[in-house]
């Protein structure tokens, strides 16, 4: 995939209040550039990603994007759009000032979920994209996908919800408001004098995330001390460390603290009269998937989605990984939706 920057010009007003001049958003294509002028017969696959990856989805979902994948970027016309207030270019607040260069940090406004969407739509039109055919997203990519599927309800085909749900859990938010502490807990973060501030409540929040994602099953199968006589267990401490490592050589503070609360901010019902009404207001044809041993998002989440979305369909994957079963399950997820993008019915081809 190829990776471009779209520059809006205008004034960005937020949902929590507060506005930026000019966005700056990145994203990734398949190499072949989108005719707009109607002659183009690939079907459009958008992927929404989730909480820290990027806009190039060939790089974090190898198994399912690319040539000859499941999203066959060589058939169809796949984008991703790096979130609003992510670390990898689109404006947020670790990206410098139009006036004097210098990371917004805590001054850029709040960011919802809403707001992120909205900023894909800004690409949307960019492209002259008329129709998503394969609209997708897990995690918070599916909160995306969920508001965008009830925001552009015609031009939204086809839906795949993974791993998600409609409306923010507190018990969602207590992990995110944790990890927010953790950031908090480290003194170098509210001084916000570079963007390596809270680096090692980075590490920390990304280990606290981390055993939400996954599950007590796959910790004990990939994590298990190779000696039955050790003394002092170390193998899952040294793997937390070098995956808080790995995130804080990556990313940032603060990026980290404005997508969390971006998360706390979904509400699919908010101003539309509930959540039943609002997902019984989508018309794409809708798939949901839940994983059995996800934590963050029990099945019963995605079965109420299901329920209220008419004529979704509703599928279970199984996996001893939790909530990164939708990184991990690849091949149960090609079979869920493969069916809708060889289905002709409402799509491009």
């Amino acid at each position: 995939m190829v990776r471009h920057e779209y520059f809006h010009k205008g004034t960005f007003d937020f949902e929590a209040g507060g506005s930026v001049d000019g966005l700056r958003l990145v994203y990734h294509t398949s190499e072949a550039a989108y005719r707009p002028s109607g002659e183009d017969i690939r079907k459009v696959v958008w992927i929404c990603h989730a909480l820290t990856a990027n806009s190039d989805a060939e790089e974090w979902w190898p198994e399912l994007v690319g040539p000859g994948k499941l999203f066959d970027t060589d058939r169809y016309f796949v984008v991703c759009v790096n979130m609003l207030g992510s670390a990898y270019g689109s404006s947020g607040p670790s990206s410098p000032r139009e006036v004097g260069g210098e990371p917004y940090y805590f001054d850029f406004p709040a960011i919802t979920v809403r707001d992120i969407v909205r900023a894909e739509i800004l690409v949307r039109k960019h492209l002259g994209i008329g129709h998503i055919d394969v609209l997708v997203g897990g995690s918070i990519g599916g909160f995306q996908t969920l508001e965008w599927a009830v925001m552009e309800p015609e031009v939204i085909r086809q839906a795949v919800f993974i791993a998600c749900g409609a409306r923010v859990t507190p018990w969602l938010t207590a992990h995110n408001e944790s990890q927010r502490m953790a950031l908090e807990a480290d003194c170098t973060f509210r001084a916000a004098k570079s963007l390596k501030g809270g680096e090692a409540g980075l590490r920390a929040a990304r280990s606290m995330a981390l055993i939400s994602y996954r599950s007590y099953e796959g910790y004990n199968a990939t994590q298990a001390e190779d000696s039955a006589d050790t003394v002092f267990a170390d193998r899952a401490g040294s793997y937390q460390r070098y995956q808080g490592k790995k995130l804080s050589d990556r990313f940032d503070a603060y990026s980290y603290y404005y997508l969390t609360r971006s998360v706390d901010s979904h509400n699919l019902g908010r101003g539309r009269g509930g959540l039943g009404r609002a997902l019984g207001s989508i018309r794409s044809r809708c798939i949901v998937i839940g994983i059995d041993s996800d934590r963050l998002f029990p099945v019963e989440e995605q079965w109420f989605m299901a329920d209220s979305i008419p004529g979704a369909e509703y599928h279970v994957i199984t996996s001893r990984f939790g909530h990164d079963g939708f990184l991990l399950e690849y091949d149960q997820i090609a079979a869920i939706i493969a069916p809708l993008l060889d289905d002709r019915n409402g799509c491009a081809e």
